[in-house]
């Protein structure tokens, strides 16, 4: 098994750069040992172009570890696109972007993630066929993978909440920050099973969606760290997770949809330390990429379903790792994904 420090460099970093359509930004290859390299595209404002490529580098890595834990023949890639200044042309930088993936000849499969949608992947299809997010057929898997992310996060914080509380998702409080679509998907889920909810988003008016219709508390997302609440879920970007978080939160489970949760890992260890169960964000976070797969490789809606009620089962399988070696989860996940790519036999045909 390979020691859970040694570094995994991308294998291929495709600078974008289109001044018609208004495209720049970067696709990171970061593995291809179990096939083609599967992961969204993130539209979103950027600061420079290094802290867009740094973003990418971070997420693309993330995708071979989620894809590798999830067990799909899939490696691991992301894309990153800067949000223009000003007005564009939205469907010709998509259609653009669907080029640059085409020039990679099957490598990388994108889909949608945060800041773009079915509509754009629609457009992103006009120049390429690698490419998975797109309107689902009877009975086929396929469009808005957020539901699937939802439920998989879902059934992750039952199996965490059993194990650190030896409770039910109907016994405890849900803080979650971020009410994106996979968010606000995942609070319908535990208002269902009987959660009570804290939430915290910058959108006034979805924020009183959910305290209206799941009679949810609204609270800052610096606030939430406060909270009186057994669970901490962020769903929001990135790094919520620093070194002042660690110190102030209340939650005894971290599990949540976004993903690099962590700002370094040291965070993980922190955690660890205070006794908070910290669920490895692309662990339960895998559904939206099963249902990726799924559409890609042509397996049906009820396959993907399969698939996703079973991310319980695999964080499961990580705390169990963990604890058989005295390890952080972050670093058990971490350490499981990267030997199951070190093993790896890649399979033909995967990118045909």
């Amino acid at each position: 098994m390979l020691d859970q420090a040694t570094p995994m460099p991308p294998e291929e970093v495709l600078r974008l750069d289109d001044p018609d359509s208004g495209l720049s930004g970067v696709i990171v290859i970061h593995s291809t040992g179990l096939g083609p390299a599967a992961g969204g595209c993130r539209f979103h404002t950027y600061a420079s172009d290094a802290e867009a490529v740094t973003d990418a580098m971070r997420l693309a890595e993330g995708m071979s570890y989620k894809n590798a834990l999830a067990g799909l023949p899939l490696g691991g890639g992301k894309a990153v696109i800067r949000r223009p200044e000003g007005a564009f042309d939205r469907p010709a930088l998509f259609r653009a972007f669907g080029r640059a993936v085409n020039s990679l000849g099957g490598r990388y499969v994108t889909a949608e993630d945060v800041g773009t949608s079915v509509a754009d992947m629609v457009c992103v299809a006009d120049t390429t066929r690698h490419v998975a997010g797109l309107p689902a057929g009877q009975g086929a898997a396929g469009g808005d993978p957020s539901p699937w992310t939802a439920l998989g996060v879902f059934r992750a914080m039952e199996v965490a909440v059993e194990r650190q509380l030896g409770a039910t998702l109907g016994d405890v409080t849900v803080a979650v920050q971020g009410l994106g679509h996979v968010g606000f998907a995942l609070c319908e889920l535990l208002h269902a099973a009987g959660a009570t909810l804290i939430v915290a988003e910058p959108r006034a008016a979805v924020a009183a969606q959910a305290a209206e219709r799941f009679g949810a508390t609204i609270l800052s997302s610096d606030g939430l760290f406060n909270a009186h609440a057994e669970v901490f879920a962020p769903c929001a970007l990135g790094g919520a997770i620093d070194a002042e978080s660690v110190r102030r939160l209340r939650a005894a489970v971290v599990c949540g949809a976004a993903n690099n949760q962590l700002a370094t890992p040291a965070q993980g260890v922190a955690l660890a330390e205070r006794g908070i169960l910290y669920a490895p964000d692309y662990v339960v976070n895998a559904g939206g990429i099963i249902n990726v797969a799924a559409e890609h490789l042509g397996w049906g809606a009820d396959e993907a379903r399969a698939r996703v009620e079973r991310v319980g089962e695999r964080l499961a399988e990580v705390l169990d790792f963990a604890a058989a070696n005295r390890l952080a989860p972050h670093v058990a996940a971490d350490t499981l994904a990267r030997s199951i790519i070190a093993n790896s036999v890649r399979q033909p045909g995967l990118a045909a």
